[in-house]
């Protein structure tokens, strides 16, 4: 049964270990250590002209039959003037071809990289990168039957490009030729403390006839991981597709190549986003982000690892003369959770927990509290570790209670196995007589490991996944609990504490389990070694606090050392 018990323990924890790695690597799209290696993209035609679909590309998933509903997102060949306007918080680039938004840089966001810049979401960067925001119109009957992302605009004088003191939003607006019948005004709008950008577009009928347009929003990324992440672990990065009926669906790069992407196709609510670890991109719809309004969803391979997620919205007819207004927000920034709550429904979800989220939400809340409270994102962490195991307090003590026991009697199992060992059912019999005269539970140690894990699981979850994490100071040299220990001081105190923790426990009888039991910790410490510092102080305090509980059971119980 000791065998059992410490088999137990170690199946549990490098179960638990292997399936987190193997969920991030799921999660960003890389290959499961369990599946098949992806399939190679297809590239697109060469020669694509404008707004057509590239030969060989896979159907839109849900979105309208029209030809070309979609068009390439590679950068056009004719020259595109740019645009910088800078706010309190974003510096971006507004392309005249589209009106596209090429860059987005957060200025209060330093990159992992190069501390010495800013994070950049949206990008392009010839071969290196491409992540866009795009919107275009289509009217049945007129020259703008195909929507045109790189439709040729010229800025309106009355544009502003720097939010001045004093004053709390900006406008920046671009205006299309009369094309055939319809003419588009574009106005973006940026606001001071706000990664939300206002996205207007009045559409002018100067035709006849009556027309119905529609308006494509899409977001247009490369396949790649976010610059700098950690090879070690990563979280979910990729489109999303979210209605009421069916929410948070996550699309594999790999499946959108192949056309087997499954979301929702047609709704009269939803939004359509890009996430990656830290950050997100989305289209709300509405300039409140949650208008009911009819909307076809679709997500496509536009070129060679390059992937459209999108929504099709009809904005009604326009009569002759007349004109309509649509109204859309886009959001680019970090995914702060309790802000994006307020911005649409259920879009604090693109911050994924995974299966964990019943427990991680109201974890997250705990920590921000005791934010507040403590000012300090660390102190915050190891403050959150306490209460958890005050919360366990007489589960853990019933379980090193019963692992002191275990420890009192190893002498007589360790005599016992030596003296019985060609006598492997007799052996049974004296170790079950033994636990109960003494009145230890083999497995009383186990039980409640394994009833808290799911809560660690969570907050482990929890740090991995909050933004706040990012550029904050705990004490002298943590100066980001999202990046490594810069000195390895965290890391090696988690391994001594690892160590202590197995000299503590019971020592099996078998010699070779007995030293698994001082590798195993070493093992494991390895990758605490590239683990982001808030991860590390988190497992470290949750180490000293169960050291402590477990050496003052073992002393009452006078079994220090045996």
């Amino acid at each position: 049964m000791t065998d059992f018990r410490r088999t137990l323990l170690w199946v549990v924890f490098s179960m638990s270990i292997f399936l987190i790695w193997d969920g991030w690597n799921k999660h960003n799209g890389r290959p499961s250590l369990l599946g098949p290696k992806p399939v190679a993209t297809a590239a697109s035609a060469p020669g694509a002209a404008p707004g057509t679909v590239p030969a060989g590309v896979p159907a839109v998933a849900g979105a309208p039959a029209v030809p070309g509903a979609v068009a390439p997102a590679a950068v056009p060949a004719a020259p595109s003037e740019q645009f910088v306007v800078t706010t309190d918080l974003v510096k971006a680039t507004i392309e005249s071809h589209g009106g596209t938004l090429s860059h987005v840089e957060l200025l209060l966001q330093r990159d992992n990289i190069d501390p010495t810049k800013n994070v950049k979401v949206l990008d392009q960067t010839s071969g290196v990168r491409l992540y866009l925001a795009q919107t275009a119109v289509a009217a049945a009957g007129v020259g703008t039957a195909k929507p045109d992302f790189k439709l040729p605009m010229t800025i309106a004088p009355t544009s502003q490009f720097a939010l001045k003191d004093g004053v709390d939003e900006l406008h920046v607006q671009l205006e299309s030729a009369d094309l055939g019948g319809l003419k588009l005004i574009k106005t973006y709008t940026f606001k001071r403390g706000d990664y939300v950008i206002g996205v207007k577009q009045e559409l002018r009928n100067t035709s006849a006839v009556p027309l119905s347009p529609q308006v494509y929003l899409q977001l247009v990324r490369d396949g790649n991981p976010p610059p700098g992440e950690s090879k070690l672990y990563s979280t979910f990065t990729g489109p999303v597709v979210h209605t009421d009926a069916e929410r948070f669906m996550k699309l594999d790069f790999e499946k959108i190549a192949n056309g087997k992407a499954e979301h929702a196709k047609s709704a009269d609510n939803g939004w359509v986003a890009m996430v990656q670890h830290y950050f997100a991109s989305a289209w709300l719809v509405g300039a409140t982000g949650d208008v009911k309004m009819p909307r076809d969803f679709y997500s496509r391979l536009v070129d060679t690892n390059q992937y459209a997620v999108g929504m099709v919205v009809p904005v009604g007819t326009i009569e002759p003369n007349q004109s309509k207004v649509f109204d859309a927000r886009l959001f680019v920034g970090p995914q702060e959770e309790d802000k994006l709550k307020k911005l649409a429904p259920d879009l604090e979800l693109v911050k994924d927990y995974g299966m964990f989220k019943l427990l991680s939400e109201p974890l997250f809340w705990l920590l921000t509290f005791l934010h507040k409270i403590l000012n300090n994102w660390g102190w915050a962490i190891v403050a959150l570790v306490v209460v958890l195991k005050a919360a366990f307090y007489w589960l853990n003590a019933y379980a090193y209670r019963s692992m002191g026991k275990m420890k009192a009697v190893n002498p007589k199992i360790m005599e016992m196995r030596e003296r019985l060992k060609d006598k492997p059912q007799q052996l049974q019999q004296e170790m079950m007589r033994i636990y109960k005269e003494e009145g230890v539970n083999p497995i009383g140690g186990c039980l409640p490991i394994l009833v808290q894990m799911p809560f660690f699981i969570a907050l482990y979850w929890v740090l991995l996944s909050s933004v706040e994490m990012r550029n904050a100071p705990w004490i002298g040299w943590i100066t980001d609990l999202s990046a490594a220990d810069p000195y390895f001081i965290l890391p090696i105190l988690m391994t001594l504490s690892s160590l202590l923790q197995t000299w503590l426990n019971p020592t099996p009888p078998d010699p070779m389990q007995a030293k698994m039991m001082w590798i195993m910790p070493l093992v494991f410490s390895i990758m605490f070694f590239f683990f982001p510092a808030g991860l590390v102080l988190y497992w470290l305090t949750n180490n000293l606090l169960s050291i402590a509980q477990q050496y003052l059971i073992n002393k009452q119980l006078g079994v220090l050392g045996k």
